[in-house]
């Protein structure tokens, strides 16, 4: 029985061919292009409202130089967002489930933040792994655990987007699957398991537009510090 509960994190295939690549192409597939008309409609208009506002958001707090990161990140969120959303759908896959495909968004977004920081600024760069007035026994230890702690900040990304979307899909399918069991044995029961489940859905929801927000709001302090 839990082996069945962990199936649906496995990648799908047909033929032979991983259906994780469509999964990562629809995305970008449902979203609407600009036209060239003077007036756009409803749903083009609040797209870029939305990322209007995220973008200034984000990057209200970071330099010049950080702005040129504003495409990537709007797109990386959106990008996100509807992965989330759109695994929590009956019979789909969720892509951010699996930790590869996350540390693959995190280590190189990370990496490219340390290098413009120690490119453009490597004495401050560098200054982060000693406080300023550390003691002169602690500071092999301190730079030790700065480094450590510098290390593990994509692991932490990648972990952090993983087990919330693994744990929200668990609940949702041991509750559901606790409903379907209990309808002929305890009808009441069974309704008030399912008003939990539409609850627990709703949080779901909420879930996954607030876990991809925090991951690119990291990726932007992460920028702040180097830029």
């Amino acid at each position: 029985m839990m082996l069945s509960f962990f199936d649906q994190f496995m990648s799908p295939t047909y033929l032979g061919i991983p259906l994780i690549a469509l999964a990562l192409s629809l995305p970008w597939i449902l979203y609407p292009k600009p036209t060239p008309r003077w007036l756009n409609n409803r749903l083009i208009t609040l797209q870029g409202w939305f990322i209007n506002r995220f973008t200034q958001q984000i990057f209200q707090p970071l330099s010049l130089g950080g702005h040129k990161w504003a495409a990537l990140l709007a797109s990386l969120m959106l990008f996100l967002i509807t992965l989330n959303m759109l695994g929590l759908l009956p019979y789909t896959f969720t892509p951010t489930t699996q930790l590869s495909l996350n540390m693959a968004f995190a280590v190189p977004l990370w990496l490219a933040t340390v290098i413009i920081g120690m490119r453009n600024q490597p004495t401050h760069a560098l200054g982060h792994l000693l406080p300023e007035g550390t003691p002169t026994l602690l500071i092999p230890v301190l730079i030790i655990i700065e480094t450590i702690s510098l290390f593990i900040r994509p692991l932490a990304l990648g972990v952090r987007l993983t087990a919330n979307l693994t744990a929200g899909h668990l609940l949702i399918q041991l509750i559901a699957t606790a409903a379907f069991v209990l309808l002929p044995l305890m009808p009441t029961v069974a309704i008030l398991t399912a008003v939990l489940l539409f609850l627990l859905t709703l949080l779901e929801v909420a879930v996954a537009m607030i876990q991809a927000y925090v991951f690119v709001l990291l990726l932007s302090l992460y920028l702040q510090e180097n830029v």
